[in-house]
């Protein structure tokens, strides 16, 4: 009977794995380690980088998101710009076409740039002059706002580990004589 369910599996599996169609990524890029570079006359739709850096010369349409690495953009972001862990760096006159986030990164932006709608930059440093225009929210969130009580939080847990082990040496030196008897 189990032979029987486990290939009435397989044939589904099979089956699904048959009628199933491909992703089209036909105007993205993608990459996982290689930095992913937009030359001055290309244009892409998204650039996804994970562990590497997105330069941005010519035109992305639309999303640019980076995971541990950094964003630099002199061309045309028509869309979102979206970076974890590193760097947004926006040239001067360049026009980011709807939201910019960055999470536990610094963002660096240039003269007279633009954000369509919101600037969001949290657990970070965001340096934007006073040319820059943001068309929605900017939110601005320090570093030491997350970090500042989990040290604090991990120097309340020392403490109270040292001091327990300090009482559990005392304990167990008080049934020793001390000095030691000659």
């Amino acid at each position: 009977m189990t032979i029987q369910r486990l290939l009435t599996v397989s044939l589904l599996a099979t089956a699904f794995a048959a009628a199933a169609t491909p992703a089209l990524a036909n105007q993205d890029a993608v990459q996982f380690g290689s930095n992913i570079h937009v030359a001055p006359d290309a244009s892409v739709h998204d650039a996804v980088c994970f562990f590497c850096n997105v330069d941005v010369e010519g035109t992305v349409t639309g999303d640019i998101v980076v995971f541990f690495g950094s964003v630099h953009v002199s061309g045309a972001a028509q869309h979102d710009v979206v970076n974890f862990f590193g760097e947004i760096r926006v040239d001067d006159n360049v026009s980011i076409g709807h939201d910019m986030v960055s999470m536990f990164g610094a963002v660096r932006l240039g003269e007279n740039v633009s954000v369509g709608k919101d600037l969001v930059a949290m657990f970070g440093v965001a340096r934007t002059p006073a040319s820059v225009t943001v068309g929605g929210d900017h939110v601005t969130m320090p570093g030491w706002i997350l970090f500042g009580p989990l040290i604090l939080v991990g120097f309340v847990v020392f403490l109270i580990v040292h001091e327990i082990r300090a009482y559990h040496r005392r304990q167990l030196l008080r049934g020793y004589p001390f000095p030691p008897n000659q």
